[in-house]
């Protein structure tokens, strides 16, 4: 009996600015349901690499499929559409525009349909903080609501993946354990997640499997228990 394809399968990703190559021609899969984390130094090339997926930087593969479609020429409109959405590092909210603004703007592919009220009352029930927040700018929130606002903006879209950069940068560490918390709930739900987190440890704890960048390149890449277990890993990233 064959394995089912991949959610997300992608072979020879190449990132460029220019001369300089971000990401260097690799190779990664993320089943349906898993949790998968990318881990690396700063610079590494993991959100070069979410940004590429989503049609956010030059980008250039062997293959990049999506729900068996090729997307490797797809707009980002094209591809949120589809059902791939980024959580970007720094949450990137709008300071200006309120809560519920920004919940609108990350439900467009429902404009004027029924699913946009219910994904949005489903986003205030997972987010209860959000529905007492609604109409406030969301530039006077706390870093740990711009999070979670970013988080449900993202999910507005209604996604079979979301791609997580760094979601506990920034953040208080009580704040961090509840949005980990989230991203563990969130797979429970069946949502696909692809995580770039600076916290190795945490990220493994809630990964079923990860890939190590180092220089654009993948170097190491194992279950996530494995990579726990993994001498040269707890060196260079855990402190053990």
């Amino acid at each position: 009996m064959t394995s089912p394809a991949p959610l997300l399968d992608v072979s020879g990703l190449t990132v460029s600015y220019g001369a300089v190559e971000a990401v260097r021609g690799i190779d990664l899969t993320v089943a349906k349901g898993e949790i998968v984390t990318l881990l690396g130094a700063n610079g590494a090339g993991k959100s070069s690499t979410l940004n590429a997926l989503v049609g956010l930087a030059p980008r250039r593969a062997r293959r990049l499929a999506f729900s068996g479609q090729d997307i490797a020429h797809l707009p980002t409109e094209m591809i949120v559409r589809g059902g791939m959405t980024l959580v970007p590092e720094g949450r990137r909210i709008f300071p200006t525009l309120t809560v519920a603004e920004h919940l609108l703007l990350g439900g467009a592919k429902h404009a004027g349909r029924g699913p946009l009220a219910e994904t949005r009352a489903e986003m205030l029930a997972l987010f209860p903080i959000l529905n007492e927040r609604l109409d406030q700018k969301a530039g006077s929130l706390s870093g740990g609501e711009q999070q979670m606002l970013s988080i449900a903006r993202a999910l507005m879209s209604s996604p079979d993946i979301l791609l997580l950069d760094e979601p506990s940068l920034g953040l208080a560490p009580q704040i961090v354990d509840r949005i980990f918390a989230l991203v563990s709930d969130l797979r429970s739900r069946g949502l696909t997640i692809l995580l770039v987190e600076q916290n190795v440890a945490l990220a493994l704890e809630i990964a079923d499997r990860g890939y190590v960048l180092v220089n654009g390149r993948i170097e190491i890449s194992g279950s996530a228990a494995d990579l726990m277990a993994s001498a040269e890993i707890r060196d260079a990233y855990l402190g053990a």
